[in-house]
C-alpha cells in the first residue's frame, strides 16, 4: 500500500482579487458587540509565595 501525498495548489491570482473585493465591501458596523472579560489563571501572589515557602 502506497502513502498518498496532497500537495495544495496555491489560490489562482482571480481567487485572491476575488476575496480582497470581499473584504472591501465588509461593513464593521454590522457586527455584533461583544464585552470582553479578562481571565486570571494565576494564582493570587500570596498564594505562590505561601507554596514557594512550603505553606499550604
Amino acid at each position: 500500500m502506497g502513502l498518498c501525498s496532497f500537495v495544495p495548489m496555491p489560490p489562482s491570482s482571480s481567487a485572491i482579487l476575488s476575496d480582497m473585493a470581499e473584504m472591501k465591501k465588509f461593513d464593521k458596523l454590522k457586527m455584533k458587540k461583544t464585552e470582553i472579560q479578562e481571565k486570571n489563571l494565576l494564582p493570587p501572589k500570596e498564594t505562590i509565595e505561601q507554596k514557594q515557602a512550603g505553606v499550604s
